[in-house]
């Protein structure tokens, strides 16, 4: 097996769970309160998170990156996708899922996909080795936003 797939399956495995268990922290009602009026709520910020990893798993298996014939339109159904969740009890399912289609999709890379560049049509590229790592550092990143928010209403701990 090739030990960047394997690198890259534990790295959104050890961050999905971390970001679940952040997430379980957050008390029921500060899953909507944001602290500006166009910032985004901790269900939100969750939602976001999660449905990426569905997203980041396509275009590994598509090898392609999404968005270059219509990003405007892109980006407003992955933003009407995340307001569609609405229940704390999706997130954990829609990580689940999303972090087995990683792992699928990083299965069936070859050697040649992994050396791969994959042209956004947008003017710059991405190399697929960079991709296969985001499904776990891009869910680093938004537990940093649950712990900022979480210091907004005063919850100072360090939840392990």
């Amino acid at each position: 097996m090739n030990n960047l797939v394997e690198t890259c399956k534990q790295s959104a495995k050890s961050n999905v769970e971390r970001f679940i268990l952040i997430f379980s922290f957050v008390p029921d009602d500060k899953l909507n309160w944001t602290p500006t009026p166009t910032a985004k709520s901790a269900l939100r910020v969750a939602a976001h998170t999660a449905l990426y990893l569905g997203i980041f798993a396509k275009m590994m298996r598509d090898r392609k990156l999404p968005g270059s014939e219509n990003l405007d339109g892109w980006l407003n159904e992955r933003n009407a996708a995340e307001m569609a969740v609405t229940r704390r009890e999706d997130i954990e399912t829609i990580f689940r899922s999303g972090l087995e289609e990683v792992y699928a999709a990083l299965d069936g890379l070859t050697q040649e996909d992994i050396e791969s560049e994959l042209d956004s049509g947008l003017g710059w590229s991405m190399p697929m080795s960079f991709l296969m790592k985001l499904p776990g550092w891009h869910t680093t990143l938004h537990i940093g936003q649950l712990d900022y928010l979480q210091t907004c209403w005063d919850d100072q701990v360090v939840h392990f």
